[in-house]
């Protein structure tokens, strides 16, 4: 059965409150001679006489009546009104206020039948409607009295157990694992073809692939089949889809699952679904299992926070190491898996034998950012002036899934403006949208701040244009974006950089200080509008400092940790020092902050015509672009 058609309920306490209700609903409609009171034979003459009784039915032992409503509906009816009240019983049980009724009635009564010669006389002279019945329906009350009401229990019974027993059932059943079998249909498969910009890591898989298919091919030198390979790279990088890329070109069974999908709430249920899964996927070789964020399960058993030595987690660990040693060579199952922090992945799941082959998927380049967007503009009709490879270079250090996203943020803005092309301006204001934000053109903003924002902004364009080594200017907005941005200046390097000398670093240093440092020049005071600037000037002196050995005082010295940070440039921790040598850290991001400011400072005095020129054409524009910043500034002066 089809796992997306199978229905899952909850059970709950819930259950039994509706069933209570049920219980009493069901005992007023069957049960309702409860609801008749016994009279005497006195009483009930008595009442005859009083001209009380609305309807009389006559039975072999009983007799059954009705009076009259006592409300003050009933006082202010007529005689003739009364007498033509109709009330009409239920056709099984005498009296039954679920029946048809034209008009409200009173209290139901029964009396026990006596031998009375006068009762039809006496009926007759007050004017009474009466009936008689000369079979009991014995049958007719037991069934509905008796056999109806169990049967609808049985019935509620029986539903409430079998969902108590689905989730019974389930729950004898944790140890089984919850991997999925990827469908191969030629629809839904993947292949090589629609991954782009690793081509490296696509290598190392392209020959898992022949292994799965020429075994030979490798084993006729002694070789043998690397048991596991681990994707490594930073989110969105496209490692699950590689791997959905080896199971489509492969095609062979490809079991996918999640790390976190082995460990439950009870013990050794992870351990369970470790073997389940491995002695699947042996029965169906040749196959490849597929554990995305392994990390979830191989956390090193060293580290510590833990729940101690047994652990869940950690008896899970060790059931995937034995069912990975337990490999047979001659078995072609091989394991992949997929982590953005290989540094917390244990040591014993790393060496080899066990994942024999790490492969780094890491951003791709300026080439490779041009032929992920082939790859997502397939779909799209894009305009004779969008020129994918200028994309490219405006979007370094974007991912995989960050182009992905660009594409189609791009193909909505020109859907909503109801284009029929997707066109250059709609890729560059995507990425102004990835970059910085949802634009907020109606936020309101008073004319002094407006004010502060251009200059603010056109600091950063002029000192990024005249400083040696600064990317070039690609946008200067004053547009307010996303949660507190009031503008923003996009720089775009020419190039993919891997190496930054020192020089290069003062310029993005002086680049993010030229905000502040303009505010100071015009209006002799400082904003807070700086204070992200200021968070990443201070990040990168810090480095220069403690990561790239740049220091004068602490030339050569690099205090990184690996085990205590993360890996793939997500930040590392930091070795402990002594307080002297802390003190001298401080100080010396200090002077490079303060060094850079002052030379950020004195541009800007140097070029304050220029900074006001191109403050009041952003304050009357909103918006320049590139063609805008050189017709004010020039051309580049490190133009080569």
């Amino acid at each position: 059965m089809d796992e997306k058609k199978k229905k899952k309920y909850n059970y709950s306490i819930s259950y039994f409150f509706i069933i209570i209700i049920i219980l009493f609903i069901i005992e007023s409609f069957f049960y309702t001679e409860r609801n008749t009171r016994e009279i005497t034979y006195d009483k009930f003459r008595d009442y005859i006489a009083k001209d009380s009784i609305a309807k009389v039915l006559i039975g072999q032992t009983k007799i059954y009546g009705t009076l009259y409503p006592p409300t003050k509906m009933m006082d202010k009816m007529t005689t003739k009104e009364k007498k033509n009240l109709k009330i009409e019983p239920h056709s099984k049980t005498p009296w039954n206020l679920f029946g048809k009724q034209h008009t409200p009635v009173g209290k139901q009564f029964y009396v026990y039948r006596l031998d009375d010669k006068n009762l039809i006389p006496l009926l007759q002279k007050y004017n009474i409607v009466y009936e008689g019945t000369t079979s009991s329906n014995w049958l007719g009350n037991f069934l509905s009295n008796w056999i109806l009401p169990f049967v609808i229990l049985i019935i509620i019974w029986l539903v409430l157990f079998r969902r108590v027993g689905s989730n019974l059932g389930n729950s004898l059943n944790v140890g089984q694992n919850k991997s999925r079998i990827v469908a191969l249909d030629a629809k839904s498969k993947i292949k090589f073809s629609d991954v782009a910009g690793v081509d490296e890591a696509k290598a190392e898989l392209v020959e898992v692939v022949e292994f799965l298919k020429t075994p030979e091919k490798f084993s006729r030198l002694g070789g043998r089949l690397p048991k596991g390979i681990l994707l490594v790279g930073p989110p969105g990088s496209g490692k699950t889809l590689l791997a959905k890329a080896v199971a489509g070109e492969a095609n062979v069974p490809f079991f996918s699952i999640s790390g976190s999908d082995f460990v439950e709430i009870f013990v050794g249920v992870g351990a369970s679904r470790v073997r389940d899964l491995f002695k699947q996927a042996k029965e169906k070789a040749p196959c490849i299992i597929f554990i995305d964020e392994i990390d979830a399960v191989g956390k090193s058993r060293t580290q510590p926070g833990g729940y101690g030595g047994h652990d869940e987690r950690e008896t899970t660990l060790n059931q995937l190491l034995v069912e990975m040693d337990g490999f047979d060579s001659n078995t072609t199952v091989i394991l992949m898996g997929a982590t953005n922090r290989p540094e917390v992945l244990d040591k014993a799941l790393l060496r080899p034998g066990r994942f024999d082959r790490q492969v780094l998927v890491d951003r791709p380049d300026l080439q490779g950012r041009e032929e992920i967007l082939k790859v997502h503009s397939k779909s799209i009709i894009l305009g004779k002036d969008t020129d994918l490879r200028k994309i490219a270079a405006q979007t370094p250090g974007f991912s995989g899934a960050d182009l992905a996203n660009i594409c189609n943020e791009a193909a909505l803005m020109a859907s909503r403006k109801g284009k029929d092309e997707v066109e250059m301006e709609d890729f560059s204001e995507a990425i102004e949208r990835v970059i910085a934000g949802l634009e907020k053109r109606n936020r309101l903003i008073n004319a002094k701040e407006r004010r502060i924002v251009a200059f603010h902004e056109s600091g950063h364009a002029i000192v990024g244009h005249f400083t040696e080594g600064a990317d070039p200017i690609q946008k200067v907005s004053i547009v307010p974006r996303g949660l507190g941005a009031l503008g923003y200046t996009i720089q775009a390097p020419l190039e993919d950089r891997f190496l930054m000398s020192k020089p290069e670093l003062y310029g993005k240093i002086k680049g993010l200080l030229g905000g502040r440092a303009a505010e100071d020049v015009i209006f002799s005071e400082i904003s807070t509008g700086a204070s992200n600037d200021l968070e990443r000037v201070f990040g990168l002196a810090k480095n220069m400092i403690t990561v790239y050995g740049m220091s004068d005082k602490l030339p050569n010295l690099s205090l990184v940790d690996r085990n205590q940070g993360q890996f793939l440039g997500m930040g590392s921790g930091l070795s402990k020092v002594a307080e002297e040598t802390e003190a001298i850290i401080d100080q010396e991001i200090l002077d490079i902050i303060n060094s850079c400011y002052q030379a950020t400072k004195s541009l800007l005095m140097e070029k304050k015509k220029l900074l006001e020129d191109m403050a009041n054409e952003l304050l009357e524009k909103e918006v320049l672009d590139e063609k805008d910043v050189i017709r004010i500034l020039g051309e580049r002066p490190d133009k080569s």
